[in-house]
């Protein structure tokens, strides 16, 4: 299935003169304000969020997995899915793929099908935390810091192969999480985990490529419940410093005990210049991979201000945008396009905080006037600027009602069947 344009703006055309009322009205209060609008949509429209493969299938838990139908059973239609989600959307335009899910049999004709669609190749991610199909030793205790030479040796090659994918597909970024850890004390040495892991990311990352970068996740627990090697941002940091200017710390939104300041996480690493980039989800207890903004919005827009911010004041290079999730309940592409508009929501909102203002209360330490220039914001509905964002990219006012209007999911369902079923969790 892909969706034209005239699909798209006849989708529109029920919906345009209500929108140009809300946009209108808010154009005109933002620019009382002294806010440029046209400034204001641009930088919207230039924000694109990467697209998992493995999240455009029903996830699940170790309990159970229960498919919605439709879902894209190879690799052109999770490209086809992406495409889909970037007409609707204009805010898509990459896939990051999970290696050995998603390996391409023949790479010219899953290149051509991106490029149909208007899709590029995002991050690239590795998998050691599970055995594959034959595989000749076990990552049961660990990988990269298993104790064993031989399980370390085949991780550390897993990875060069997926830098090899990546790069016959114009990707620029490896994205490597571990499962490493003990679940019991005494299970392991926690110093010689660690250095085992450091050799052997040292082992790949004399083969990334120059313009390419390493992204290190870090993750507090689970699937180990007593330790994890790379347990918090300051492990991925120390590893990345350790290893060069190459590798930089991935921040996963769901990867941190509860209450965790991601944003103050996100302000020391950009001061460092070593923030790579972002997996999206929210969560409410753990990592729960939950849409984007459906627990914590306010935190998500506390994250962009730093962003904002680090964007201005300090010189860490670009960064990669990627929702990382997995879907149990909703159609996982209604989902998807959620998390997209919470977090061009996010940014938006932190982009109309009177930076000069805010630094001038916080130099005279007027707490409740810094509360209140970050809460105007926040309290600011742009949706309106979104949806216009998007119609002028040539996508819906609306993305889920149009998903929903043109059938989307019923579509799929017919060429594909309710029994397809997506690779990955």
């Amino acid at each position: 299935m892909k969706l034209t344009l005239s699909q798209i703006q006849d989708q529109n055309k029920s919906q345009s003169a209500d929108h140009s009322r809300n946009f209108d009205f808010l154009a005109e209060s933002l620019d009382k304000k002294g806010f440029d609008v046209e400034t204001l949509i641009s930088k919207v429209q230039d924000l694109q969020i990467a697209i998992p493969s493995w999240a455009l299938g029903t996830g699940g838990t170790r309990f159970g997995r229960f498919s919605g139908g439709g879902e894209p059973a190879s690799l052109i239609q999770k490209i086809q899915d992406v495409g889909i989600l970037h007409a609707l959307n204009q805010s898509s335009n990459a896939v990051s793929l999970h290696i050995p899910w998603d390996i391409p049999s023949d790479y010219q004709a899953i290149k051509d099908s991106a490029s149909e669609v208007g899709i590029g190749f995002d991050a690239v991610n590795s998998n050691t935390f599970q055995n594959q199909a034959n595989q000749e030793h076990s990552y049961k205790f660990g990988s990269l810091a298993n104790s064993e030479t031989a399980v370390r040796d085949l991780a550390v090659e897993h990875n060069k192969q997926v830098i090899e994918i990546g790069e016959k597909l114009g990707s620029k970024a490896l994205t490597i999480w571990l499962a490493d850890g003990s679940s019991f004390p005494g299970q392991h040495s926690h110093r010689k985990a660690l250095e085992n892991t450091h050799l052997s990311l040292q082992e790949i990352y004399k083969i990334v490529p120059e313009d390419w970068k390493l992204l290190i996740e870090y993750k507090p627990y689970e699937p180990n419940f007593y330790s994890t090697v790379i347990q918090d941002w300051g492990t991925s940091f120390l590893l990345a410093n350790k290893l060069g200017n190459k590798a930089y710390t991935l921040v996963d939104l769901g990867h941190h005990l509860p209450n965790t300041n991601i944003e103050q996480i996100v302000a020391t690493l950009m001061t460092e210049g070593k923030l790579g980039g972002f997996h999206f989800n929210d969560s409410k207890y753990g990592d729960d991979d939950l849409t984007v903004g459906s627990i914590k919005p306010y935190q998500l827009f506390l994250i962009f201000h730093e962003l904002v911010k680090g964007f201005s004041e300090t010189n860490n290079p670009p960064l990669s945008w990627m929702i990382d999730a997995s879907h149990n309940l909703k159609d996982p592409m209604e989902d998807l396009i959620q998390s997209v508009q919470a977090i061009k929501l996010a940014y938006a909102q932190a982009l109309l905080i009177d930076s000069k203002s805010l630094e001038s209360a916080q130099d005279i330490h007027d707490v409740a006037g810094a509360q209140e220039i970050l809460q105007d914001a926040y309290r600011t509905d742009l949706r309106p600027l979104l949806a216009e964002a998007m119609r002028r990219s040539c996508g819906a006012i609306d993305p889920i009602k149009a998903f929903r209007s043109l059938k989307v999911r019923e579509t799929l369902i017919k060429e594909r069947g309710l029994k397809s079923i997506a690779s990955g969790l």
